[in-house]
C-alpha cells in the first residue's frame, strides 16, 4: 500500500513545478524556463477569478449544509423503521444512485427537465403551475438547486451506510433504560443516538470541510454544459479543464490547482484542530 501510494500519489507531485514556470510540451518540465509567481498573480487578476471563486464557495456550502446533514437523517428515519422488507426496499432503492455513472445521472436529469415531454414540464402544466415548459437547465436561477438536489439524491443513500452502521453499534440497554424512564422516541434519538454517533460524524465533516473548494466537477460539467449558466456554473475544477485542456495553458492550470490544494490542505487542518477539542479527530 506504501509503494502504491508512493508511486500513484506522491511522484506525479513533481508536475507542480509546472505552476512555476513556463511549460512547453517540447522542452518538458525540467527544461522549461522559470515563471515564478506569473501565473499565480495571472489568476488572481483575471476578470474571472470573483465569479469562479464565488460559484466554487456558494455551489461547496450548498452541498455541505444540505448535503452532509442529509444521510444522517435518513440514517437516524431508517434506523426507526421496524417493518424490514420495507427497509431493505428503502435502502436498496436509495443506495442505487450512488453506482450510476454522472453521464446516466446527467442523462436522467436532462430528460426530467426537457421541454420535450419532460416529466416535470408536463406535472406542471397539468396543475396549471406553468403555461408553457421551462427549460431548467438553461436558466441561471435554477442551475444550483438542481445541481444540488441532484448531488443529494445520488449520494444520500450511500453516505448514510457508514452512520447506520455507526448506530448498530449503540448500546440496546440505554434505549431501554430511557423507554423505561418515559423518554419518546425523539429524546432518545437526541439524547442517546446522535451522541454515541457523534465521533462519526465529527470525522466525517473534518473530511467534508477539508473538501469545501471541491465544488464538483463531472455533476457540473455535465449538467451545467449550457454557456448559459457558466456564469453560475464556472468553478475551479472545471475553470482548470477549460483553460489547462481546451486553451493548452498547462502551467496556468496547475498554479489554480495548487492554489485549490493548498487552500483545501489549511482548511482539513483547521477542522481538524477544532474537532480535537470536541474530543475527535483524524491525527
Amino acid at each position: 500500500a506504501i509503494i502504491f501510494v508512493f508511486i500513484f500519489s506522491y511522484i506525479p507531485m513533481y508536475g507542480i513545478i509546472m505552476a512555476f514556470k513556463d511549460y512547453n510540451i517540447f522542452k518538458g518540465i525540467a527544461e522549461s524556463p522559470w515563471a515564478g509567481w506569473k501565473h499565480f498573480n495571472m489568476f488572481f487578476t483575471a476578470p474571472e477569478f470573483s465569479q469562479v471563486m464565488r460559484n466554487t464557495l456558494v455551489i461547496s456550502f450548498l452541498k455541505f449544509f444540505i448535503g452532509f446533514p442529509a444521510p444522517i437523517i435518513l440514517a437516524l428515519m431508517l434506523n426507526e423503521v421496524r417493518h424490514m422488507f420495507f427497509k431493505r426496499v428503502v435502502q436498496t432503492v436509495s443506495y442505487l444512485p450512488h453506482f450510476l455513472s454522472w453521464v446516466i445521472v446527467s442523462g436522467f436529469v436532462m430528460s426530467l427537465l426537457s421541454t420535450d415531454n419532460g416529466s416535470l414540464n408536463i406535472a406542471l402544466e397539468k396543475i396549471g403551475a406553468v403555461d408553457e415548459p421551462i427549460s431548467f437547465l438553461s436558466v441561471p436561477k435554477y442551475f444550483w438547486a438542481i445541481l444540488v438536489t441532484t448531488n443529494v439524491w445520488k449520494e444520500i443513500g450511500f453516505g448514510s451506510i457508514v452512520y447506520l452502521a455507526a448506530i448498530a453499534g449503540v448500546d440496546q440497554q440505554l434505549y431501554e433504560a430511557a423507554a423505561l424512564d418515559g423518554a419518546s422516541r425523539f429524546k432518545q434519538i437526541y439524547l442517546i443516538t446522535i451522541p454515541s454517533i457523534l465521533p462519526v460524524i465529527l470525522i466525517f465533516m473534518i473530511l467534508a470541510i477539508g473538501n469545501l473548494l471541491n465544488a464538483g466537477f463531472e455533476d457540473i460539467l455535465l449538467l451545467g454544459s449550457n454557456p448559459v449558466v457558466r456564469d453560475v456554473s464556472d468553478v475551479l475544477d472545471t475553470y482548470v479543464y477549460r483553460r489547462g485542456i481546451q486553451h493548452s495553458l498547462f502551467s496556468y492550470a496547475t498554479a489554480v490547482g495548487l492554489f485549490k490544494a493548498i487552500i483545501s490542505v489549511a482548511l482539513l487542518t483547521l477542522a481538524n484542530f477544532l474537532s480535537r477539542r470536541a474530543g475527535s479527530s483524524l491525527w
